[in-house]
């Protein structure tokens, strides 16, 4: 691709180049969500409530995995899209090797610690004794392909860092089309259940990072790099893990206090614990319209950051903001009216479409609310600064949204409906913090006379 084009983010209208390149990241989302849908829509056609209370459960901790992975990866987008702003093309290579050699040796820990620890996962989370073992055959299954996800999310965040997001959404569709193959044939024709929905999974993937790699070696990327490169760089390293780190820890605590929330509703019954399941996979599609918004605003403000462009790069965390909280408005109104209708699509279960359909309307508000706490997320790692993110992730999961939901699940006759409700809750905190951490920062700028 021309480097023209690569580059679009530091000239042009700002909310036409945001959408082009919002469209691609939200595509590729779309994909990469519909890996767990369509296995627990396979699974909630052939199989039982046991079925899918184990691949929601399972699913639902393998998307913290691999959310944390995504977000440590964000370090690698925001120093290669700084490079890309600061024409450092030779920079921005060193910064590629290092991401390798990084996630490379995070893969093969992780894979090892989920082996071995596959057991107290699963009574962590209080999975309902019917699906115990299907729960561990599916994380144990997917474990096993923990290097081949963490090597897509690599490739994702160095093309996005470059601006170029189309290449992301061709590989995640092609890892779509053979997950949908591989449930069809491995749960519905041969009958391998929960097993066969995790071995499709991994297969998936595994397809897109091959087909990633020979597209990759015939492209022209506006970065130097050599297989030369895949070493450590100091310099880089240091950069990389400071954006990253602080918001794979901010994910990290996001997701543990969703997984408590979890383990909350499984102690309430299979009925709910099921409901809930098909509630995640709904909202995890509800929330791809934010999460596209946070990472083009990260790559948006990192390579304005680094051009010196910085009232574009406020121009662009603005109308993401007010682009995404229009859509939000639009995504309420399906979530609080539509959940039964919605929750259908992967169950055919009554009682579990209900349960679903309650909790979906607790949760609703978040469709619109979540969409200023994204985009402030991603301004501020654009931005390098990662630390507000990380006090904000972990205030807000366990001081706000995971007491919120305890209390709200143990009032009396409580349903799925209250405990919804402590998501939107824990946003309203966000919003505020991120406010007066950005009024903080823009003064700290002004006296150091960047603005």
């Amino acid at each position: 691709m021309a480097e023209k084009k690569e580059n679009s983010f530091l000239e042009g209208p700002v909310f036409s180049s945001l959408i082009r390149f919002a469209g691609p990241v939200l595509g590729a989302l779309v994909l990469q969500a519909a890996y767990g849908a369509v296995d627990l829509l396979v699974v909630g056609r052939f199989g039982d409530a046991s079925s899918i209370s184990a691949v929601g459960t399972g699913s639902s901790f393998m998307q913290m995995v691999t959310l944390i992975i995504t977000s440590l990866a964000m370090g690698s987008t925001v120093i290669i899209g700084q490079h890309i702003g600061e024409q450092k093309p030779k920079e921005a290579g060193d910064a590629v090797g290092t991401s390798v050699i990084i996630f490379i040796i995070v893969g093969v820990v992780l894979t090892i610690l989920l082996e071995l620890l596959v057991h107290p996962i699963v009574a962590v989370l209080q999975v309902p004794e019917a699906s115990v073992a299907k729960a561990v055959t599916y994380i144990r299954i997917c474990s096993g392909g923990i290097v081949v996800i963490i090597a897509y999310n690599v490739i994702s965040s160095i093309l996005r860092g470059i601006g170029n997001s189309n290449l992301p959404l061709l590989f995640v569709g092609i890892a779509c089309v053979v997950n949908i193959v591989g449930d069809l044939v491995f749960v519905g024709a041969l009958g391998l259940d929960v097993a066969g929905a995790a071995m499709a999974t991994v297969l998936a993937q595994l397809v897109s990072v091959i087909c990633s790699v020979v597209v990759l070696a015939r492209q022209h990327l506006p970065i130097s790099f050599s297989m030369r490169q895949c070493k450590v760089f100091p310099a880089e390293l240091r950069k990389i893990l400071g954006v990253g780190i602080p918001i794979a820890i901010q994910e990290l605590t996001v997701q543990i206090s969703f997984l408590v929330i979890n383990s909350v509703i499984n102690n309430m019954g299979l009925m709910q614990s099921a409901g809930y399941g098909v509630a995640q996979k709904i909202i995890t599609f509800i929330m791809l319209i934010p999460s596209s918004i946070m990472q083009s605003v990260s790559a948006f403000v990192a390579q304005n950051i680094g051009a010196g462009r910085m009232d574009r790069a406020k121009k662009g965390f603005l109308t993401a903001m007010v682009t995404g909280c229009t859509i939000g408005v639009a995504i309420f109104f399906v979530g609080f009216f539509g959940g039964g209708a919605i929750s259908s699509i992967f169950t055919t279960d009554t009682e579990v479409m209900a349960q679903s359909a309650l909790y979906l309307k607790g949760y609703s508000a978040e469709c619109i609310l979540t969409c200023v706490v994204f985009s402030f997320v991603g301004y501020f790692n654009g931005t390098g600064r990662s630390i507000p993110v990380l006090a904000q992730g972990i205030s807000a999961a366990f001081l706000v949204r995971l007491p919120a939901a305890i209390i709200l699940a143990n009032l009396a006759n409580a349903s799925l409906m209250f405990v919804g409700f402590a998501t939107p809750i824990a946003s309203v905190y966000g919003i505020i913090f991120f406010l007066i951490s950005y009024a903080i920062v823009r003064r700290m700028d002004k006296r150091r006379g960047s603005l």
